[in-house]
């Protein structure tokens, strides 16, 4: 019987992690979404480097938000950046919207997202501060949902979570596959366990209050992690942070295998150094090292095939459950064949995080040091 019985002590880690964060989803999305008609001013601050896929309907669709005021102030360091003539384009076609366009090469830190906060904070007018990503996408209804928690005057940061606005191909499912699968379901369960100590770079929206007693953004100049940071050192100065049930879309068009395994690596080697523990603790729950561990025990074929039937029929229903009732992207079924492909890519970038400081984010390589930090090698 220990035989038969053995193979299935390792599906518990795995198992036990999904009916987690299964439940964990259920308890945030069922929450009642905050309302009212708290509508102050706000400053939407978009650092760009390049023209990201469907830069312009990217860049529209937060023209085109239901909300009485608010301004957008885009920050480049180049004038020959190609997204310069997208937002030229924007000021002509939305003259009732305050666009600004800050191009300014000045370095602050070796972060160069964070070195274009910096320089478009003197436009920045209001005491209610966005910071979203170049490459996301937004409904009309995305800056009523993300400010409202700021009724409150407890709140401090607002954060949002993020997912695929579709794909173009394997590699682009298998990146999708991981907001869908990994990233929210971890950020739920992180939510519903240990309250929300950290901000998801996409969407960050906080107090000017908030961003300056934690030092400004020059805070961040030199950290790899400024979207984590942001949130986490907020949170340490007595700030309460909310999650937006809000989403906010992620467009990626015809990028490599290769653009998307590195992007992947940086990813986990930033959360390395954000929350080691948690991460090195993560990797015990991934289905993946679980169907291994059976494999290795197997005492005997019949239990080894059921253990890892298990883990598999668990982890395909835990990931149909976050991507038509939670999520709502539509990559499965469609994509359900990509999960254990997905699921061995998402292990072995977890374990090759500990080999190496060095990652390579908008074609800079850049090496992590200690605490975070990041130096500029090329």
């Amino acid at each position: 019987m220990m035989k038969a019985l053995l193979p299935y002590l390792f599906t518990i880690p795995s198992v036990a992690y999904s009916l987690l964060t299964l439940f964990c989803a259920n308890r945030f999305f069922r929450r009642p979404a905050a309302g009212g008609e708290f509508l102050p001013p706000v400053t939407i601050i978009k650092p760009v480097k390049g023209c990201d896929a469907e830069a312009y309907e990217n860049f529209a669709s937060f023209c085109r938000q239901d909300y009485p005021a608010f301004q957008i102030v885009f920050a480049l360091a180049s004038g020959d950046d190609p997204a310069v003539p997208v937002i030229r384009r924007l000021q002509r076609e939305f003259p009732g919207v305050p666009v600004e366009l800050v191009i300014d090469g000045t370095t602050h830190g070796a972060n160069g997202k964070v070195g274009n906060l910096i320089n478009a904070w003197p436009s920045v007018r209001h005491d209610l501060v966005i910071i979203a990503d170049s490459d996301v996408r937004v409904g009309e209804g995305y800056l009523r949902a993300t400010v409202a928690p700021f009724a409150d005057p407890r709140v401090g940061l607002v954060t949002n979570l993020y997912r695929s606005a579709g794909v173009d191909g394997v590699p682009a499912a298998l990146e999708a596959l991981g907001f869908t699968t990994e990233m929210i379901p971890n950020v739920l369960a992180a939510v519903q366990l240990e309250g929300l100590s950290f901000a998801l770079g996409a969407s960050m929206a906080c107090r000017r209050e908030a961003l300056l007693a934690i030092g400004g953004f020059p805070a961040l100049a030199d950290l790899l992690a400024d979207d984590y940071q942001l949130g986490n050192r907020i949170a340490l100065a007595g700030w309460r942070l909310e999650l937006s049930a809000e989403f906010v879309e992620c467009f990626s068009r015809g990028e490599s295998l290769s653009q998307i395994l590195s992007r992947q690596l940086r990813w986990c080697r930033t959360m390395r150094v954000s929350r080691p523990g948690g991460y090195l603790a993560s990797g015990i729950t991934q289905p993946f090292w679980g169907v291994v561990a059976v494999l290795l025990a197997a005492p005997e074929w019949g239990a080894t095939l059921g253990a890892v039937a298990l883990i598999c029929l668990v982890r395909s229903l835990t990931a149909l459950s976050f991507s038509r009732v939670h999520v709502r992207d539509n990559l499965l079924p469609r994509y359900l064949w990509l999960l254990p492909v997905r699921d061995a890519l998402s292990s072995v970038a977890w374990a090759l995080s500990f080999l190496g400081r060095r990652v390579r984010w908008r074609g800079t390589l850049y090496e992590l040091q200690r605490g975070g930090r990041i130096t500029r090698l090329e």
